[in-house]
C-alpha cells in the first residue's frame, strides 16, 4: 500500500541537530515491509509562510499522491485537525497518529486529537487505560523498537572502544547524572546536542552503542502531577530497544511497564540512584563475561520481538480493521455527509488580526526580559499553549487555534 509519512526530517526542524528519530527509523521499516512511501516534512518552517500554507501543501500532497494510509508523528498542532478530517473523509485515507510522549501528553494532546484519526498509536500503557475510561475505541498500544536495519550481534566487552557511553541530548537531569558519575571516578563518553562531543549522524549511533561495554539510558521525562504531588514521569524510550538491538549492553533507569518487554538482570540491567549506577558500572566492567551474556540475551529478545518491522506490521493490520469500523464515525463538530470545507474558510479562521498581534507583543516583551531574545519568544508560545489547551481544548489544534496563529516560527 502507499503510505504518506508526515513528520520532520530533522530534530525539531533544525538541520544542525541531525536527522529526526522517526525519519531515520520509520521509513526503512515500512519499505522493508514492501510499502510504497511518500514523505511530507511537517517541521520545515522556512518553506512555508505560516501553518495555513503548510496545511495547504499537505492536502495538495494527499490529493496528488492518493495514499492509503497517512502516518503522522506530530510535535503539536502543525497539521490541523480539519486537515486530518479532510484527508480521512474526503480522500479516503486511513489516518494514524503515533503518540510520542503520552505518559505526560495525554491530557493536553492525545485525548483531544484522537477523535480526528482512525487509530491513535500510544506507547504508554497508562494512557491506553485512560483512553478506555474516556470512551475511546481507536487507541492501539504499541511501543518504540529497534530498526531491523541496525541489528548486529554484540561485541565482546574486550573488543569495545568505550567503557561507558550515553547518546542523547543534554537536557533535564541528564547532565547531573553524568556529573555524579565523574565525582565517583567514572567518565562517560556523551554524544548529542548540548554535550562536548556534539551531535553525531544517525548512522553513527548504533556503532557507538555496539562499541561500548555499557550504554546508559535515562528514563525521566516531563513533570507530571498526581493529585497534589508532582514528579517526573518515567517512560520507555526508543533507546531501550536500540541498544540491545544493535548489540549493546543496556544499563537504564526503570520505566513504567518495562518488564513487559525485557527481563531485568537477564536481558538488561536497571539502576535507581547515583550510587547504584556507579556500583553497577564498576561491577560489569569487572565482570565482562556476565556483561556479554546479558548483551546477547537482550539482543536475541530484541531481534525476535522488538523491531519496527514487527511493530508496523501489527499496527497496519489493526489500522485496517479499525478504519473499516470507523468509516462513518464523525469527529466533534463535523458533518461528514456534506461537502469538504472550503480551504479558504480555514485560511480565514487562521488569519491573525490586530488583537492577536497585540497579544503577541504583550506576551513576548516580558518573556524576553526574563529569558532573553532567543528563549523568550518560545517561552511566550509555551505559556499561551498551556493556557489554550486548558481553556479551549481541541480548538488549540485547529485552524483557529491561537498558538499556531500567533507563534508560527516559535512552534
Amino acid at each position: 500500500m502507499k503510505i504518506l509519512c508526515a513528520f520532520g526530517t530533522y530534530n525539531y526542524g533544525d538541520r544542525n541537530r541531525g536527522y529526526g528519530y522517526e525519519y531515520s527509523n520509520f521509513p526503512p521499516a515500512l519499505k522493508a515491509l514492501g510499502h510504497e512511501l511518500v514523505f511530507f516534512d511537517t517541521l520545515e518552517r522556512e518553506r512555508y509562510r505560516n501553518f495555513a500554507d503548510l496545511n495547504r501543501h499537505f492536502l495538495e500532497t494527499v490529493e496528488r499522491e492518493k495514499p492509503h494510509v497517512i502516518l503522522c508523528a506530530l510535535m503539536l498542532y502543525e497539521l490541523w485537525v480539519e486537515s486530518l478530517e479532510i484527508a480521512r473523509h474526503f480522500h479516503g485515507c486511513t489516518v494514524i497518529i503515533w503518540g510520542t510522549d503520552d505518559s505526560w501528553q495525554y491530557r493536553q494532546y492525545s485525548r483531544l486529537v484522537a477523535p480526528y484519526c482512525d487509530i491513535y498509536a500510544t506507547t504508554d500503557a497508562a494512557a491506553m487505560e485512560k483512553s478506555r475510561r474516556d470512551g475511546f475505541d481507536n487507541f492501539f498500544l504499541t511501543q518504540w523498537a529497534s530498526s531491523g536495519a541496525t541489528l548486529q550481534e554484540p561485541l565482546p566487552a574486550r573488543d569495545c572502544r568505550y567503557a561507558v557511553s550515553f547518546v542523547g541530548s543534554s537536557h533535564g537531569d541528564r547532565a547531573a547524572w553524568i556529573n555524579e558519575l565523574k565525582r565517583r571516578g567514572i567518565d562517560a563518553a556523551c554524544f548529542g546536542h548540548g554535550w562536548k562531543n556534539g551531535s553525531v549522524p544517525a548512522e553513527d549511533i548504533p556503532r557507538i552503542m555496539r562499541d561500548s561495554v555499557i550504554s546508559l539510558n535515562f528514563s525521566n521525562s516531563a513533570w507530571v502531577r498526581h493529585g497534589l504531588s508532582i514528579s517526573r514521569s518515567r517512560q520507555i524510550k526508543a533507546r531501550i530497544f536500540e541498544v540491545p538491538g544493535c548489540g549493546g549492553f543496556l544499563l537504564t533507569q526503570p520505566a513504567d511497564d518495562l518488564d513487559r518487554y525485557y527481563v531485568p538482570g537477564r536481558e538488561i540491567v536497571i539502576f535507581d540512584d547515583p550510587d547504584g549506577l556507579a556500583e553497577k558500572i564498576k561491577y560489569y566492567l569487572a565482570h565482562p563475561e556476565e556483561r556479554d551474556r546479558i548483551a546477547r540475551a537482550g539482543h536475541e529478545r530484541t531481534r525476535s520481538e522488538h523491531t519496527y518491522e514487527i511493530r508496523f506490521a501489527r499496527l497496519l493490520e489493526a489500522a485496517g480493521a479499525l478504519s473499516q469500523g470507523h468509516a462513518s464515525r464523525s469527529a466533534p463538530g463535523w458533518d461528514i455527509t456534506g461537502n469538504p470545507p472550503d480551504f479558504s474558510e480555514l485560511v480565514d479562521r487562521h488569519q491573525s488580526n490586530t488583537g492577536l498581534r497585540m497579544l503577541r507583543v504583550l506576551m513576548i516583551v516580558p518573556c524576553v526580559l526574563l529569558w532573553g531574545r532567543k528563549r523568550g519568544p518560545r517561552a511566550a508560545r509555551r505559556i499561551l499553549f498551556e493556557l489554550s489547551w486548558r481553556i479551549f481544548g481541541r480548538k488549540t489544534y485547529s485552524a483557529s487555534g491561537w498558538p499556531g496563529r500567533i507563534f508560527y516560527r516559535e512552534s
